[in-house]
């Protein structure tokens, strides 16, 4: 077996070279922090992304078509075979007033980066800056790949559809969360986060006047066994090692309080680990709809929408990742099971072989991921940018 690339004494060096620049990386989250953006076109972000990369002298640099991405190509000048690796970091924020008293909290109304994908792009920007200085410790290419869009937008897919992955043999992804002590890492092989479908059920009756419901077919009194039949669906014939979960989270009847109306709605999500759970739940869903509806002598109208698939990590990426981590000094821990939450680049390892894993940043007074109150201990982004150049540097030998 040949040696690693990074020796425990350069990986102490890494780290000491990432330390260096953690008032750069901090500065830049903060910037991107104060100025968050939504969806797919992040003209400001994408302006700071492409600044820096200039700054810090990245020779390739491309943006995107139909997106305001970024990706750039870092070539090392070592001898040997020519690997190419891809970093992720997402950039979007989430459609969410900031409650914290920061002096860099967002200062664009009813938006917020709450997912810590600010810290994503600060991380992957020092990463950038510190590969740069490493050129002569590696043959091949590291793609940095800064995409837009992925809280529901599937930036990832169409990152994928303008041929980011062209030529790559293997990824990793870093993100943060800010529930998990610091210094800890948080990955398992396999499934790691769930499928999102959402769907719509529409229950159609018959209105008429709230004094004589017996002339109407009420749609409303179906709301709460199609409820209690999806939550049949998941206790009672679902695998628990194979999860689904159905929520139902809003609902839509009616018009004024003297009117049975002539239709009920329900809108909601789906969530799995597998593609043959997520056919089955689908399947369930229409199952339990129809089967309500027929016992009321109502009709009923289902739609599902696909959102991401599940996101699956690979075995041997994973082994690598945890033992690039723990040579920096990390507390790897294995999740025992899957969050039910998804990512789109969950696409990316539809594709390619490699690995997302959960950075520890919990701070004091902190609020979880999404919440209005999330905050983050920055002084583990030095560690994520030295983390995504170890695990660039290691996925090379492979």
């Amino acid at each position: 077996m040949k040696p690693p690339v990074l020796a425990d004494a350069a990986l102490r060096n890494l780290e000491e070279d990432a330390q260096a620049l953690a008032g750069t990386i901090i500065t830049n989250r903060r910037r991107i922090h104060e100025q968050p953006e939504l969806g797919l076109m992040l003209p400001k972000t994408q302006a700071l992304v492409v600044s820096e990369l200039e700054r810090i002298g990245v020779p390739i640099i491309r943006t995107g078509r139909t997106l305001s991405s970024v990706v750039a190509d870092i070539e090392g000048t070592a001898t040997g075979r020519a690997t190419r690796v891809a970093l992720r970091a997402d950039m979007d924020a989430l459609p969410l007033s900031e409650h914290n008293d920061l002096p860099y909290a967002s200062k664009v109304a009813g938006c917020m980066h709450a997912c810590g994908h600010d810290a994503h792009v600060a991380m992957l920007l020092g990463a950038a800056e510190l590969l740069m200085k490493k050129r002569d410790a590696f043959a091949g290419t590291v793609r940095l790949m800064f995409q837009p869009g992925e809280e529901g937008f599937g930036g990832a897919r169409l990152m994928i559809d303008e041929g980011v992955l062209e030529g790559i043999e293997s990824a990793f992804a870093l993100h943060i969360d800010s529930s998990t002590p610091m210094h800890t890492l948080s990955l398992r092989k396999g499934p790691i986060m769930a499928s999102a479908d959402s769907f719509r059920v529409v229950f159609h009756g018959a209105g008429g006047h709230a004094s004589m419901p017996h002339l109407t077919s009420d749609p409303i009194p179906a709301i709460g066994p199609f409820v209690d039949g999806l939550s049949h669906v998941a206790a009672r014939e679902t695998d628990p090692d194979d999860r689904a979960v159905f929520s139902v989270t809003r609902v839509v009847a009616g018009t004024t309080l003297n009117v049975v109306p002539p239709t009920a709605e329900c809108y909601g999500t789906i969530r799995t680990l597998s593609a043959k759970r997520r056919r089955i739940a689908h399947e369930q869903l229409r199952r339990v709809a129809e089967g309500v509806a027929a016992s009321r002598g109502l009709r009923a109208e289902v739609q599902v929408d696909e959102g991401y698939p599940p996101t699956v990590n690979h075995d041997a990426p994973v082994e690598l990742i945890a033992q690039t981590a723990r040579a920096l000094g990390l507390r790897v821990h294995e999740m025992p099971s899957p969050m039910m939450g998804a990512e789109d680049f969950s696409y990316v390892l539809e594709n390619v072989p490699g690995a997302i894993a959960f950075l520890g940043v919990r701070c004091e007074g902190g609020g979880p991921l999404h919440s209005d109150l999330m905050k983050i201990d920055e002084s583990m982004l030095a560690k994520g940018a030295a983390l995504h150049v170890a695990a660039a540097l290691r996925m090379m030998e492979g």
